[in-house]
């Protein structure tokens, strides 16, 4: 799975099983579970009553299994622990740099139109390409429908991937997928920049014009059904992402961290400089961002930066994919700086205990600085009257 889909993952677990019910009364088979062929049944009737042929969806769930590996990677999903200078200096690398540049020569026509069409500029999408599946050299191994026949009979989400398994018939109607040899990750994505199967259906578009969606096999394909999706995310042509920038010694620290956005030439007035001199989109709305600090590289996100938000939860991904694509449309490197030294494992868990006994919602103790812990710690740091950065250090733990 890449790790944009951990995002609906996470949503998954707030949509109520009676809404899966209800989308499933149509048919008498169960939902989830029981006996495999009736399920297939139910899914079979439920793929004809939204318009795939019989022949379609008999093609498509012919000798569909449950895959036990499909099942023991979501049951096994690791935790994202690492620092963003960590990340973004592995996953950005001058190699998938010096590749996606390449890729940008190469296939000039297409992201041309991919620019001109659909808003979206050529290092957005190479960025998403690249750290998906290196330019589609790692796109997953596991047969794409019956990982969703698995998911979908499995009774923990059937909700959010049933959907997903009734489009997988769809795009076998249209040609676009060979169900017995079609494989990608083990949640159901698909191809050299990993989309779900409804998202193929509702944005594909033929890049290579061969009459199919093919986004595993063709990179135009892939490159502008990319597009076209993070188009109908809302992102706005001609207007920036992220940006970074250098700040002064003194700052409201508390004003920092995403939803705390206040137009771009406040933040300027502040004394917040870009790097690259650019101050044209001070009426846009511009969030502070401080991935480890304020002693770190520092960022000003503005509202084209929530597609990348969409696309995936994790700060970390999410912020190294966007300085990834400003990279790769003529951005320096970023000023490492010099930041406080975090906390490990378990400095993170005590420190989320002690901002539980004070009351602070974080979620789980699980010693991965997420939204909420961030938010606690920069709301304990105001309070004890520190830089309220949201970086939490053993020297905030030991004020604790």
């Amino acid at each position: 799975m890449s790790a944009r889909f951990a995002r609906r993952l996470a949503l998954a677990s707030v949509i109520t099983s009676c809404l899966a019910s209800t989308a499933l009364a149509q048919t008498s088979a169960p939902a989830c579970g029981g006996d495999l062929g009736a399920f297939l049944n139910g899914v079979k009737a439920e793929a004809i009553s939204k318009g795939a042929s019989a022949s379609a969806a008999d093609e498509a769930l012919a000798g569909a299994q449950i895959d036990q590996k499909v099942l023991s990677r979501d049951r096994a999903q690791g935790v994202f622990r690492q620092t963003f200078l960590e990340f973004s200096q592995r996953t950005v690398s001058q190699a998938r740099l010096d590749i996606g540049r390449q890729k940008i020569k190469q296939y000039a026509d297409v992201f041309a139109r991919a620019e001109k069409e659909l808003g979206v500029p050529p290092g957005v999408i190479t960025a998403f390409w690249a750290m998906e599946t290196d330019f589609g050299a790692v796109q997953g191994d596991f047969n794409t429908r019956n990982a969703l026949v698995t998911l979908s009979h499995d009774c923990r989400r059937p909700e959010l991937f049933r959907p997903q398994l009734i489009a997988l018939i769809e795009m076998v109607q249209h040609g676009d997928l060979n169900p017995s040899t079609n494989t990608g990750a083990w949640a159901g994505e698909i191809g050299q920049v990993q989309m779900l199967p409804k998202d193929i259906v509702a944005h594909g578009v033929d890049g290579d014009g061969d009459g199919h969606v093919n986004v595993k096999t063709s990179s135009p394909d892939a490159i502008l059904t990319a597009a076209k999706f993070i188009q109908s995310m809302g992102f706005k042509p001609g207007q920036p992402w992220m940006q970074e920038v250098t700040l002064p010694e003194n700052l409201p620290w508390d004003k920092s961290g995403l939803g705390n956005e206040i137009p771009a030439s406040e933040w300027f007035k502040l004394g917040v400089v870009p790097r690259d001199g650019v101050t044209n989109f001070g009426n846009l709305p511009a969030a502070l961002i401080l991935p480890q600090g304020r002693k770190g590289p520092t960022f000003l996100t503005y509202p084209n930066f929530n597609i990348y938000l969409e696309w995936n939860q994790s700060f970390i991904y999410t912020t190294s994919a966007a300085y990834f694509a400003t990279r790769l449309s003529g951005a320096p490197t970023y000023q490492k700086g010099t930041p406080d030294q975090g906390l490990d494992d378990t400095g993170m868990k005590a420190l989320q205990t002690k901002l539980e006994a004070l009351g602070h919602d974080i979620g789980k103790v699980d010693g991965i600085l997420g939204s909420g812990t961030r938010q606690a710690v920069q709301k304990e740091q105001a309070r004890l009257g520190l830089p309220a950065d949201g970086w939490p250090t053993q020297g905030l733990l030991s004020a604790l």
